[in-house]
C-alpha cells in the first residue's frame, strides 16, 4: 500500500508447561519463554509500531513477593525498550525470580485506530487484586462496535466506569463476571465447610473459566481475539464469532504458543505448517494452571467473515496461503491489464510499487508470462517453416519487468507548511532512470490497494511522469476501497475514500446530486431501526455507475494537471478477490456488507457525519 493506514494489532501468548529447570537444562536458560516472546513480538512488529507491552504470571512466588509483572512502551523502539527493562530488573534481587521464574507471558503489540494514544492505552492492561483469582491481565486485537451498549450496561451493575473505551469495558466486563465466578465458587465451597487456604485453593482450582467468557463475549459486536491471564495462573484466548480476526496456537509437551500470525509460529518455533491450529470463531482456548488446556465454544459461530484486507496487505506474505493468495489476485489481473495497454507488450514496462505489492507482482508476471506464450505458440503454428532468425524473433520476445519505483525516505514532521509538505511529499518514492523508452513505452505499476489516492497524487505519479511514458497504468490488486471499517482499521470516514469521492463527483456532474441526500435520509430511518434490522443505503451512492466508470473518474482526480502521460486506473474485481481468497470473506470494506449488526450502524453514522460536516462546511 503507497500510503500508510493504520491496522489491527498483534498479539502473542505463551505458557511453559514445565518447570523452569527443565528449560536451564535442555535449553540452557531460565528465560526460554522470555525469548520466544521477544522472538514472536519482533516477528509481528509489522502489526504495530506505537506502542507495545508485556506481563508475566510467576507461578511459584511466595506471599509478600511481586507475582505479577507488567512492561510497557511507546514508539518504534517500544519491544527493544521493554526487554532491556526486563533484563536490568532481572539483574536486582526484587525482580529476578519473577521474571526468570514466570510461566505465562502475554505480549501485544499496538496500532491506534482511535485517534487515542499514550502509555495509558498500551496494552496488556491490568485489574488488580488482593486475591490471586481476582487479578486480571488482558491484551487483545480487537474494536468493538457497540461501546454505548457495554457503557450502560456497567452503569446498570451499579459500576461506575472512569474511561470510556471499548478496552477498558473489555476489561471491566471481564473483571466483573471473574468476580462473580469467584464469589460462586467461595460460596459453593464454604457450605461444604471449607475455610482459609483450603478454601482458596478450591477456588482457583475450580474456577470456570469457559463459564466467565459465555457470560462476557455474549455482549461484545465487532471483530476480536482477546487474551487474558488470571492471577491463579490460567489463562485463556477468545475469538469473534464470524472470525474477522486472526489467531493461530502450537502446543506439545513444553510449551503452548499463541499468535496473531500463522508463519510467525512457524518460524519462532521452527514447525510444519500442519503442526500450527486456528482458533475457530466463537471458541476460547482455555488454559489451566495445571498445563491441562481445552477448547470451548463461548458464542455461537455466525457466518465466517474473516477479514479479506489481512490477505491482501496486513498479515506476513510468508504464510504459504497468503503468498498464493497475493499471487492469485495478480494474475487475475492479467486480462484487464493487456486490454489497457492495447496487447502491445514489446513496448510495455511491468513493475510494482514497493514493498507490499511485489507478490502480485509476480503474479501479474505469471499471468503475462502465460498470455505471451501462447502467442508464440500460435506464431510457430501459423509461421510454417520459419527460418532461424525469424524464429529467434519470435522466442525472444519476453516481458518487460523492472524496479521502476524505490522508495527513498521518510516525511519529517517538522515540516507544517502545505506547499512545503507537498513539495516534499514528491520525494518519499524515487525512480530508476532510463529503464523506459520515452514516448514509446507505457508503463504498468501495480499496487496492492489503493484508499485515498494521496501519495499516488502528490508523489508517484508526478515521478513516474518523469520517465516520459505513453501511458501510465497503475494496478490495484484489491477491489476499491469504498466504505468505512470499524473493525480495527484506521479507515472511519467517507471522505477518506477517493472510490467515494469519485462517485459523489459523478452523481454531481451528471445532475444526480439528489442521490446524496436520498441516501441521507435512508441513512438517519435506519437509525431508528434495531441493529439487527438495519441495511446499508450507503450502496446508493455507488449504484448508478459501472465499476470502471468510477475507476476513470478517480483516474481524473488522480492526476496532476502537471503530468503529461495519460494515466488509467485497473482495479481487482469483487469476483476475482473471492476467487482468489475464498475462506477470507470479510470483504466489506469493498461489498458494504457487514458482518456484525454494529457495522450497519457505523456506516450510517459516517455517512451521516459526512453530510452534516460538509453542510458545516467543514
Amino acid at each position: 500500500m503507497s500510503e500508510k493506514v493504520k491496522h489491527e494489532c498483534g498479539i502473542a501468548m505463551i505458557r511453559l508447561l514445565k518447570p523452569t529447570d527443565f528449560y536451564v537444562q535442555k535449553y540452557g536458560t531460565r528465560q526460554y519463554g522470555l525469548n520466544k516472546l521477544y522472538l514472536l513480538m519482533e516477528k509481528q512488529h509489522n502489526r504495530g509500531q506505537e506502542a507495545a507491552g508485556v506481563g508475566v504470571i510467576n507461578f511459584c512466588a511466595k506471599p509478600g513477593e511481586e507475582y505479577i509483572m507488567r512492561e510497557r512502551a511507546l514508539g518504534a523502539n517500544a519491544i527493544k525498550e521493554i526487554f532491556e527493562r526486563i533484563v536490568r530488573q532481572q539483574q536486582s534481587a526484587e525482580y529476578a525470580n519473577t521474571w526468570g521464574g514466570a510461566s505465562l507471558f502475554l505480549g501485544h503489540l499496538r496500532y491506534s485506530t482511535t485517534g487515542k494514544s499514550g502509555i495509558s492505552y498500551a496494552h496488556p492492561f491490568l485489574r488488580r487484586n488482593n486475591w490471586p483469582a481476582r487479578n486480571l491481565i488482558m491484551a487483545g486485537n480487537f474494536n468493538l462496535t457497540n461501546v454505548d451498549e457495554l457503557f450502560q450496561h456497567l452503569v446498570e451493575t451499579g459500576q461506575h466506569p472512569r474511561y470510556y473505551g471499548d478496552t477498558f469495558f473489555l476489561l471491566e466486563s471481564l473483571g466483573h463476571h471473574l468476580d462473580r465466578e469467584v464469589q460462586f465458587q467461595y460460596d459453593k465451597y464454604k457450605a461444604k465447610g471449607l475455610q482459609g487456604a483450603e478454601l482458596h485453593k478450591q477456588i482457583e482450582q475450580k474456577l470456570d473459566v469457559s463459564n466467565l467468557l459465555q457470560r462476557t463475549c455474549h455482549q461484545w459486536d465487532g471483530g476480536y481475539v482477546v487474551c487474558g491471564m488470571i492471577g491463579n495462573g490460567d489463562a485463556f484466548v477468545v475469538r469473534d464469532p464470524a472470525g474477522i480476526r486472526p489467531c493461530f496456537y502450537y502446543a506439545d509437551d513444553e510449551i503452548v504458543v499463541v499468535a496473531s500470525e500463522r508463519p510467525v509460529i512457524q518460524t519462532v518455533m521452527n514447525v510444519a505448517i500442519g503442526q500450527v491450529g486456528e482458533l475457530q470463531p466463537g471458541h476460547a482456548m482455555v488454559l489451566k494452571r495445571s498445563g491441562m488446556f481445552d477448547f470451548e465454544q463461548v458464542t455461537p459461530p455466525t457466518e465466517r467473515r474473516s477479514c479479506s484486507f489481512e490477505r491482501i496487505y496486513f498479515s506476513r506474505g510468508s504464510d504459504s496461503d497468503i503468498y498464493r493468495e497475493r499471487k492469485k489476485l495478480g494474475e487475475q489481473l492479467t486480462e484487464d491489464v493487456l486490454k489497457m495497454v492495447g496487447y502491445d507488450i514489446e513496448n510495455t514496462v511491468f513493475s510494482f510499487i514497493p514493498n507490499t505489492a511485489e507478490v502480485a507482482f509476480y503474479g501479474l508476471l505469471d499471468g503475462l508470462n502465460s498470455y505471451l506464450n501462447e502467442q508464440k505458440k500460435r506464431m510457430i503454428r501459423e509461421g510454417g517453416m520459419l527460418s532461424s532468425d525469424v524464429l529467434d524473433r519470435i522466442l525472444s520476445q519476453r516481458v518487460r519487468s523492472e524496479k521502476v519505483v524505490l522508495k527513498d525516505i521518510k516525511l519529517r514532521t517538522f515540516i507544517e507548511q502545505d506547499n512545503s509538505r507537498n513539495d516534499m511529499a514528491t520525494h518519499v518514492y524515487d525512480i530508476t532512470y532510463n529503464t523506459i523508452r520515452p514516448h514509446a513505452d507505457n508503463l504498468v505499476v501495480i499496487d496492492d490497494s489503493i484508499v485515498r489516492g494521496t501519495t499516488l497524487r502528490q508523489s508517484i505519479i508526478k515521478i513516474l511522469d518523469r520517465l516520459e511514458p505513453k501511458k501510465i497504468v497503475v494496478v490495484s490488486s484489491s477491489p476499491q476501497v469504498r466504505y468505512p471499517d470499524c473493525y480495527g482499521i484506521d479507515m472511519a470516514r467517507m471522505d477518506e475514500f477517493i472510490a467515494f469521492r469519485a462517485a459523489v463527483a459523478l452523481l454531481h456532474a451528471r445532475g444526480m446530486g439528489s442521490v446524496v441526500q436520498e441516501v441521507y435520509r435512508q441513512c438517519k430511518e435506519q437509525l431508528q431501526l434495531p441493529k439487527t434490522e438495519m441495511t446499508n443505503p450507503v450502496k446508493g451512492i455507488y449504484a448508478p455507475f459501472s465499476d470502471v466508470e468510477i475507476s476513470r473518474q478517480i483516474a481524473e482526480m488522480l492526476t496532476p494537471k502537471s503530468v503529461n502521460a495519460q494515466l488509467e486506473l485497473v482495479y481487482q474485481t469483487l469476483d476475482g478477490l473471492r476467487t482468489a481468497c475464498p475462506n477470507h470473506t470479510g470483504d466489506w470494506y469493498f461489498s458494504g456488507s457487514y458482518p456484525t449488526p454494529g457495522g450497519y450502524k457505523f456506516v450510517c453514522e459516517a455517512f451521516i457525519r459526512y453530510v452534516e460536516e460538509k453542510k458545516m462546511g467543514a
